[in-house]
């Protein structure tokens, strides 16, 4: 297993800086004093696809050797990941081919389509998806660009808050959500040499937390197929971010639907940015734990705002 070192995320970010946006970081008085804390978002919901991913999509896609680009690039997804490859690959000019669940938000699966991704359905489960991917990528021959657990995903990862440090002038912790893990292991790995004294809080929902009972236990703890609001945080932690995790992260706290939910709602009125709700887990954990971030700076990275409009969260 290819640990990723904090040189790569560096080569990651002169490689993929033509192709994404240094996405601005926001504040709101009104947050600030709800919590008692100084909050730095990260916006990254403004990259061109609506997420993070992109990063780490982009730093594979142009990574490849043209011999290897010929056959394109493959991967499963709940969508972001999905919708950030197929733009990396479409900026490239090579195929694109994605596994997605069925019940994947209609906007991503638009998203994808929009910039030439190729989508095979699958059920939302782990075993599912990881079946039917095995299947199109002996089909295709394309390049598997894991979401998460893969070096060069996780080093495009880490470019985030090596901006957001540049942006934000020192911070206390950075908070992001986790699924896989591969925002947080590229945290990790840029902090860990950026900003040793900077603590990594990783957030998550209460209905899909294998990643805080792995924490807890001291080993990877698997869910085939849970179920949250917070759709791109279902899929469970592997062999290379688990070691991010269990070496870096500082405390994974949780939050309940319906508090991801209001967290949600705050982030859209106060900071007047559309994000989802796997975005709005940080936000909701800082609120539900005050006392651990009162007084402090801290970085929240919205990871992505691919919503369906007409399936907002509080609309019946």
């Amino acid at each position: 297993m290819y640990i990723p070192t904090y040189e790569d995320m560096l080569a990651a970010h002169r490689r993929i800086e033509p192709h994404i946006r240094r996405t601005p970081v926001r504040s709101s008085d009104y947050l600030n004093e709800l919590t008692g804390a100084e909050i730095f978002f990260k916006c990254e919901n403004f990259q061109e696809p609506g997420a993070f991913k992109v990063r780490g999509a982009t730093n594979a896609v142009f990574g490849l050797d043209d011999e290897q680009a010929e056959k394109g690039v493959a991967t499963h997804s709940s969508g972001n990941h999905a919708s950030c490859l197929s733009y990396a690959a479409k900026l490239r000019g090579i195929p694109c081919n994605v596994v997605m669940p069925r019940t994947a938000p209609q906007a991503k699966k638009d998203t994808v389509r929009r910039y030439d991704g190729h989508i095979t359905e699958c059920e939302p489960s782990t075993t599912s998806r990881e079946e039917t991917f095995a299947k199109v990528q002996a089909e295709t021959g394309g390049d598997f660009v894991h979401p998460y657990n893969d070096p060069r995903v996780i080093a495009g990862q880490g470019t985030c808050s090596r901006e957001l440090m540049e942006q934000s002038d020192g911070l206390d912790f950075v908070v992001a959500p986790i699924g896989g893990g591969g925002m947080i292991s590229g945290t990790c790995l840029t902090l860990a040499t950026l900003a040793p004294e900077c603590q990594v809080i990783a957030a998550e929902p209460d209905q899909a937390d294998d990643a805080y009972r792995s924490f807890k236990a001291g080993h990877i703890i698997a869910d085939d197929a849970p179920k949250t609001i917070a759709d791109g945080l279902l899929v469970p932690l592997k062999d290379l971010t688990w070691h991010f995790v269990s070496n870096h992260v500082s405390e994974i706290f949780t939050a309940s639907d319906p508090e991801i939910i209001d967290a949600m709602k705050l982030i859209w009125k106060h900071l007047r940015v559309v994000m989802e709700p796997s975005s709005a887990v940080p936000m909701a954990t800082i609120l539900k734990n005050p006392d651990a971030f009162k007084g402090k700076r801290v970085g929240v990275i919205i990871t992505g705002g691919n919503v369906d409009l007409d399936k907002l969260p509080w609309i019946q």
